[in-house]
């Protein structure tokens, strides 16, 4: 009787172990992009694996101990579209006792990177597997930002070709992925807003017969600061524009505003605030910190920009402007802050707060195509005048023309 006892004891002891260490996923979301994909493993604590890569076919395997089946887990299958760039199929079950094992069938060679991240925010813990193209600078090649380069031959003599500088302009719409900015009263997302934002804008500047605009985001994904800041430079553009729709712990705080980069602090504690704010981002929306890449680096330290952000005033204060006849205008003048986003030391770059998604009336405003057309037009004829007052001299890309 002694010994029967003692076994129930003990098999009680192994389950109660066992149901100790089991835990199950409480959400997964798959992030695709033509730069990257990314899935997400949420859990109330964080979880052990392994992975390594198969090929013949490529695959991507990922054990995860202790995990269950459920919903979540369940769920990330259902998530996968037939046009992501990366994955072909996403497959789930159990390895072994204890071992939960998630299989990605691979379109293509991918370089994985797999990193945890610490609850920040409303996120609890996360595991994070972020899908690289496998051959080294594809990323900057291969994203929505890679948009061919247009060309239109005219002549205006049929003996002398004219050649135009075409102005090339990186809009950067703000957050995305799993960083989904600042939330509206009505359960409006930033992210959501400035994408449209950013891809109406893109449309108006193409529009010019001088311009053509590239999108460092062109869907709901996370872009880290500084590879915006990559990106940027990797198309030679002629100016950066970050477009925000920020929040404010008053509901009543409205107005559009202008920032471009301080080297000295910043011009108020709102900057200051919000500045530190965008710059979260990147922990919000989740990086890597044990990649270090050389050339990020020397571009965020270069701090041989004083021209380049004096140009970035005057920009600045060209499409302070103009968005000033569409909406109230929060601070009359550009403000500046150490904002990470606009640290190329040689592109003119500027982040445009269109309105506080926190105010109730401008977040309507802002869901508004027909206020976002005005916005978007405001901002346009900002750059207009500012290129008309300071024409480019540098030579870059040509397009011939008329």
């Amino acid at each position: 009787m002694l010994h029967a006892l003692l076994r129930i004891f003990l098999l009680c002891s192994l389950l109660a172990s066992g149901w100790a260490q089991a835990l199950q996923l409480s959400a997964t979301r798959l992030w695709p992009s033509s730069d990257y994909t990314r899935i997400t493993l949420e859990a109330p604590q964080p979880v052990a694996y392994k992975y390594f890569m198969l090929s013949n076919p490529q695959r991507l395997v990922i054990d995860l101990e202790g995990v269950e089946a459920g919903a979540a887990l369940e769920a990330l299958a259902g998530q996968l579209s037939p046009d992501d760039p990366y994955i072909g199929a996403i497959r789930v079950g159990f390895n072994r006792p204890g071992v939960m094992r998630l299989v990605l069938d691979l379109k293509t060679a991918v370089k994985p990177s797999v990193f945890q991240l610490q609850p920040l925010g409303q996120y609890a813990h996360r595991l994070v597997v972020d899908l690289y193209p496998a051959q080294a600078g594809d990323t900057a090649a291969s994203g929505p930002v890679a948009t061919s380069q247009p060309a239109v031959a005219t002549l205006a003599k049929p003996e002398t070709p004219q050649y135009t500088r075409l102005i090339t302009v990186a809009i950067d719409a703000g957050h995305g992925g799993e960083d989904p900015g600042a939330s509206g009263a009505n359960g409006s997302h930033e992210k959501d807003i400035t994408l449209a934002l950013a891809r109406k804008l893109k449309q108006k500047i193409d529009a010019q017969e001088n311009m053509h605009a590239v999108l460092i985001r062109d869907g709901d994904y996370f872009v880290p600061l500084g590879q915006r800041v990559v990106k940027a430079r990797a198309l030679k553009a002629d100016l950066f524009m970050s477009i925000h729709a920020d929040a404010f712990i008053k509901p009543h705080a409205r107005g559009s505003s202008v920032f471009a980069l301080s080297e000295n602090g910043a011009t108020s504690v709102a900057a200051r605030w919000l500045a530190k704010r965008e710059n979260d981002a990147d922990l919000i929306g989740g990086v890597n910190v044990d990649v270090k890449d050389p050339f990020l680096k020397r571009t965020l330290i270069d701090l041989s920009q004083t021209a380049t952000i004096n140009e970035s005033l005057k920009l600045g204060q060209a499409v302070l402007k103009e968005i000033g006849g569409v909406n109230t205008l929060h601070k009359g003048e550009v403000e500046q802050a150490g904002f990470a986003v606009l640290k190329a030391p040689d592109i003119p770059s500027i982040l445009i707060e269109t309105a506080f998604i926190s105010n109730p009336e401008e977040e309507k405003r802002l869901n508004d195509p027909g206020y976002q057309d005005k916005l978007v037009d405001a901002i346009v004829d900002g750059v207009k005048d500012y290129f008309a007052k300071h024409p480019l001299t540098a030579p870059s890309r040509l397009t011939r023309n008329p």
